[in-house]
């Protein structure tokens, strides 16, 4: 099994936290999201991943090294390939063409979900999907009678289904796929200007491949600052029950409100935190009350009140410390 990871795009609506670091590398509960998705894949999975494939674009040596280690933490080949023009999914998927064989796992770098089922590898194909309120910004399926998937409907703008793709493909013959993406392309067959995987599912779809729904529990997008705090905070109560504060961390006087994550060395001090509250190794909190919040590495709180929020790596938050003689009936408003 092999598991092809497209996150090529520069994640404009997560900025500026992505001005420097990859939207995928941003951290979940004290690991990058495209850790945390490479893990619970291959949970679901079952069996053996052999390799992972990550499209990127120009991250850097740096960004490129992490990425190998990922997929080597979960024993599996780590390989690199470039998306050079944000041209569409299906061409995302194409620029990773030399691991397109075998059975694949799709997955798009900038969601993570919850599921309670394994994946049945007896099936031609399996999309992941999850019942929406309002359909229009997703990708959606229709179903038959026999939950076989009889249409993909990419941002449909009347409704016909409330089934939103996530962003998560299963294919048992990767080189079908890699065939039907490059017939796409050569017939500059496009979607709202750019060439969609949904058009190579059609083909499929209408030469006979057989798609199943894989629905999940939850789905956690990470596509902006708000949705990414909202993930943090849900997937710690997912993990709760674990190992969350690393014994390196220096706690002084502190109020800590579980589900927290506090990674190596960080050091707090007469401050409250949490609940749902990640920090990152080596970031200092004095004084300060910190709630639903990721608080990224060497990162220093000072006299401050934050509240559903990102503090980035190196960031800096000092507010004022002030000395009061509030007499009775008085109100003081900072």
């Amino acid at each position: 099994m092999k598991i092809i990871i497209p996150m090529a795009g520069m994640g404009k609506r997560m900025r500026p936290h992505t001005l420097t670091v990859p939207k995928p590398l941003v951290p979940i509960v004290g690991k990058p999201i495209v850790n945390r998705l490479v893990e619970d894949i291959a949970k679901v999975c079952g069996e053996q991943i052999t390799e992972v494939a990550f499209i990127i674009g120009d991250f850097g040596k740096e960004v490129e090294a992490k990425l190998i280690k990922i997929a080597e933490s979960i024993g599996a080949k780590g390989t690199i390939y470039y998306q050079r023009e944000a041209l569409g999914t299906a061409h995302a998927i194409q620029c990773a063409k030399d691991s397109l064989s075998g059975k694949v796992v799709v997955a798009f770098a900038d969601t993570l979900f919850k599921a309670d089922f394994k994946l049945d590898t007896s099936k031609e194909g399996i999309i992941w999907v999850q019942k929406v309120e309002d359909p229009r910004p997703f990708g959606v399926v229709q179903l038959n009678d026999k939950n076989e998937i009889t249409n993909f409907v990419e941002k449909p703008e009347t409704f016909v289904s409330d089934l939103a793709i996530i962003g998560i493909y299963y294919f048992s013959d990767g080189e079908r796929l890699k065939k039907e993406i490059q017939f796409v392309i050569d017939n500059e067959i496009k979607d709202k200007g750019e060439y969609q995987l949904t058009s190579a599912l059609e083909n499929m779809r209408q030469a006979g491949v057989k798609f199943f729904p894989g629905r999940v529990t939850d789905w956690l997008d990470c596509g902006n600052k708000d949705s990414t705090v909202d993930t943090n905070a849900r997937y710690l109560e997912y993990v709760k029950d674990q190992p969350l504060i690393a014994k390196s961390a220096v706690l002084e006087n502190c109020t800590i409100i579980p589900p927290v994550y506090i990674g190596e060395k960080a050091h707090i001090k007469n401050s409250v935190v949490g609940p749902h509250v990640s920090i990152g190794d080596n970031t200092r909190i004095e004084n300060s009350v910190i709630t639903r919040t990721i608080v990224q590495t060497e990162a220093h709180i000072l006299n401050a009140r934050v509240h559903n929020s990102m503090v980035g790596n190196h960031a800096h938050v000092h507010g004022s410390e002030i000395d009061l003689s509030v007499g009775d009936y008085n109100v003081i408003k900072l």
